[in-house]
């Protein structure tokens, strides 16, 4: 390969990397990659650019943004390695998908708002005439609630939704009642579907409330953890372990934790 240390990268310059790591000269371990064993490294690194955008670390965003392009460059290259399409291709589609569906853009429709310009987008989807229902499109490798969001967001695309948060949260209720009906009734199965339904409706209250319930979750859990940490040092303080805690005990040192927070 030529030297182009001093040169601006381009899309091109990391086709053309990719091509070398896995040609005669590259490197042993990714020549052996497939699309298979790609999968669980291309759903890491999205879930590092995440990290890094609520860590609010633009560096950190950046660096991470780039091992997730490293990892669509890469698959383009082991399909185009087997006859099927290049990085070329997946940027021509991209290009003009995203010129197709901004009609209120690139054509003579019209959009005022947000909620307008997101009509127009999935108008020109319906037109394209997939085989799938538009719920079907959904993965079911996506995190759990983020799907269930997206399902509902589907939804109520065609009318298929609650009319605001307050209805909602009466379905809230309501499924949380029968979860505690099935509860009495000791029946394992029946619990869990009541349990995945109250779920359901939280996440869809969230959509409602226009809460992103996958990052919410994250940040109540992380919220949690960084909470029980200072637990375990007030019990430190006291020279003694969690364990060695009643449970009364461990109720006072958590308000204490939460009032501090």
């Amino acid at each position: 390969m030529s030297d182009k240390r001093n040169i601006e990268r381009t899309l091109q310059d990391l086709v053309e990397l990719c091509e070398y790591l896995r040609g005669k000269d590259g490197c042993p371990w990714d020549k052996e990659q497939t699309l298979e064993t790609l999968k669980p490294f291309i759903i890491e690194e999205a879930y590092e650019v995440i990290e890094a955008i609520e860590s609010d670390d633009i560096d950190e965003v950046e660096e991470e943004l780039g091992d997730l392009l490293y990892q669509i460059v890469f698959a383009s290259q082991i399909c185009r390695e087997e006859g099927k399409f290049g990085m070329d291709g997946v940027v021509t589609r991209l290009y003009n998908k995203l010129v197709r569906r901004h009609p209120h853009v690139f054509g003579e429709e019209k959009a005022k708002n947000a909620e307008e310009a997101l009509k127009r987008w999935h108008g020109e989807k319906l037109k394209e005439g997939s085989s799938k229902t538009k719920l079907l499109e959904i993965p079911r490798s996506m995190p759990s609630l983020l799907r269930a969001q997206r399902v509902g967001e589907k939804a109520s695309y065609v009318g298929f939704d609650w009319n605001n948060a307050k209805d909602v949260i009466e379905k809230v209720k309501e499924e949380l009642n029968e979860l505690q009906i099935e509860l009495e009734s000791g029946d394992k199965e029946s619990m869990e579907k009541e349990w995945g339904d109250l779920i359901f409706s939280l996440v869809n209250l969230a959509r409602h409330l226009d809460i992103d319930a996958e990052s919410a979750s994250h940040r109540s859990i992380n919220n949690f953890i960084s909470r029980f940490r200072n637990l375990e040092e007030m019990a430190k303080d006291m020279n003694k372990d969690l364990s060695e805690l009643s449970i009364e005990e461990m109720d006072e040192l958590w308000v204490k934790v939460k009032n501090e927070a």
